[in-house]
């Protein structure tokens, strides 16, 4: 029981899914704001403003370096571990995200006697643009910075 509760009282453990919390309760407004209708399962959908997992991992490297030391090994793998995912989110992902955008337009297109290829969508929404990614940059670090301003003073 000791363990777990070292977990639970762990800023690092606690601030890094706050930060993922507040990105992804905020992509619901962000997205009606542009779309101009609600999607709530843009609450659980990967991609779209701001970067959760940019949020997440940044939030991280700045609580590790803010408790451990910027000069900290500890923070040299967070740090590295954000740059991995902030490259993956505006790299691979995107790209796969654009690749379903053409073959979701290819299957509306094509039709093999009278009917569909597939009825079914592919998700397109989950990469993320530079500027969604430095979203999650600028959250993450705001949240950081304000979960250990108020529970570690």
């Amino acid at each position: 029981m000791h363990t777990l509760d070292g977990i639970l009282l762990n800023h690092v453990v606690i601030c890094s899914p706050i930060a993922w919390f507040v990105a992804q309760a905020l992509k619901v407004p962000l997205y009606y704001r542009v779309e101009h209708r609600w999607d709530w399962g843009r609450f659980i959908g990967s991609g779209g403003m701001p970067s959760s997992h940019t949020a997440m991992v940044v939030a991280l490297s700045i609580a590790v370096g803010t408790l451990e030391g910027f000069q900290s090994a500890l923070f040299g793998i967070c740090f590295v571990l954000s740059t991995i995912v902030m490259y993956d989110a505006t790299g691979v992902r995107r790209e796969t995200g654009t690749q379903a955008t053409v073959i979701n337009q290819i299957l509306k297109d094509v039709l093999i006697n009278g009917k569909r290829i597939s009825d079914e969508e592919l998700k397109e929404l989950v990469g993320h643009t530079p500027f969604e990614v430095l979203g999650g940059f600028v959250l993450g670090a705001i949240t950081a910075i304000t979960y250990l301003w108020i529970a570690v003073r």
